[in-house]
C-alpha cells in the first residue's frame, strides 16, 4: 500500500505521539528541531506542515527533541543517514563524536566553570579548521526551563561564570554545521558526581554521567579517526543503551533494531 511521505513535520508529530503514550509526559520540552539536509544547518530550525523536506533514502537528519515529564526534563540530538554518507559527512561526525566523549569523560575540579572546558569539545573539529557557533551545553531544569542556568558550557565568559557543582544536570552537544548541506549535532544529558573524593589541595573531583540512553548511529563514524580509548567509551555506551532499556521493550522488531544500532 501506499503510504504518505516520510517529512520533517511528520517526523516530529510522531515523537510527541510516542512520547504522549509514556507515563508522567506532559507536553514537548521544546518545539522539535527535525532537519533534513541543508536545514539541518540551521540550528533552531523547525519544520512546518507546508514547508518542510520530505525524508528520501539519501537523507541526513538532524533530530532534537526532548519532553517534560512529572519527573523532570528531556533533551537529546541525534543526527542519522538514510543512505550512504560521504567522506567529509563522516570526517565531520566522528570529530563531533570525539568532542562529545571528551566532555564525557573529563575529570575536573569541583568549581571550574563551564567556559573553562568548552575547549574540550571542540579541539577534534579545531584541528580540521571545523567549529560550531553555539555554546556546548547547558543547564537543565526539573520540569522546569529546558535551558536553565546558572551554569552552562560556552566560549562566552558572559553567564558561564557558575562553578560546577556536583548534582548540576546539563547538555552535552557538540556540533557542525555545513551551510546549505548539512548539519550534524550528538547531544546527551549529563549528570554531575563525584569521581574522586578528595584530590590536590583538597579539591573534590567531578565528573559527568550520562543520563541519555539512545544509540549513536555508527553508519557515519569514520572508525579510523577514533582512539582505542574513544572507541571503548563508544562500546561501554551501546552496552549501557542495551542494559537500560532492552527490559523495558516489549515490541521484538524494535528489540532487535536496538540490538542491531548497539552491536553491529
Amino acid at each position: 500500500e501506499d503510504s504518505e511521505p516520510l517529512t520533517e513535520f511528520s517526523i516530529a508529530e510522531e515523537l510527541r505521539a510516542f512520547r504522549a503514550k509514556q507515563r508522567g509526559f506532559i507536553e514537548p520540552s521544546f518545539p522539535t528541531i527535525a532537519g533534513e539536509g541543508p536545514n539541518g544547518a540551521i540550528i533552531h530550525y523547525r519544520p512546518e506542515r507546508d514547508a518542510c523536506n520530505a525524508i528520501t533514502p539519501d537523507s541526513m537528519l538532524l533530530l532534537d527533541s526532548g519532553g517534560q515529564y512529572d519527573c523532570g526534563t528531556t533533551d537529546v540530538t541525534r543526527t542519522v543517514h538514510f543512505g550512504e554518507p560521504s567522506a567529509f559527512q563522516k570526517e565531520c561526525y566522528t570529530r563531533v563524536l570525539k568532542g562529545h566523549i571528551a566532555l564525557a569523560t573529563l575529570v575536573f575540579p569541583e568549581g571550574i566553570t563551564g567556559f573553562m572546558i568548552d575547549s574540550f569539545a571542540r579541539s577534534s573539529l579545531w584541528r580540521a579548521g571545523l567549529d560550531y557557533r553555539h555554546g556546548t551545553g547547558h543547564g537543565v531544569g526539573a520540569g522546569l526551563n529546558v535551558h536553565e542556568g546558572p551554569c552552562g558550557i560556552s566560549t562566552r565568559h558572559r553567564g558561564n561564570t557558575e562553578g560546577l557543582k556536583k548534582g548540576m544536570v546539563l547538555s552535552n552537544e557538540p556540533g557542525y554545521y555545513e551551510d546549505n548541506a548539512f548539519g550534524i549535532r550528538i547531544e546527551n544529558l549529563v549528570h554531575i558526581e563525584e569521581d574522586k573524593a578528595e584530590g590536590f589541595g583538597g579539591k573534590q573531583f567531578l565528573k559527568f554521567t550520562d543520563l541519555t540512553m539512545v544509540p549513536i548511529q555508527k553508519k557515519l563514524i569514520a572508525a579510523a579517526l577514533l582512539t582505542q580509548e574513544e572507541q571503548k567509551w563508544l562500546d561501554g555506551y551501546h552496552a549501557e543503551v542495551w542494559e537500560t532499556l532492552a527490559p523495558r521493550i516489549q515490541d521484538p522488531g524494535t528489540k532487535a533494531w536496538l540490538k542491531k544500532a548497539c552491536f553491529d
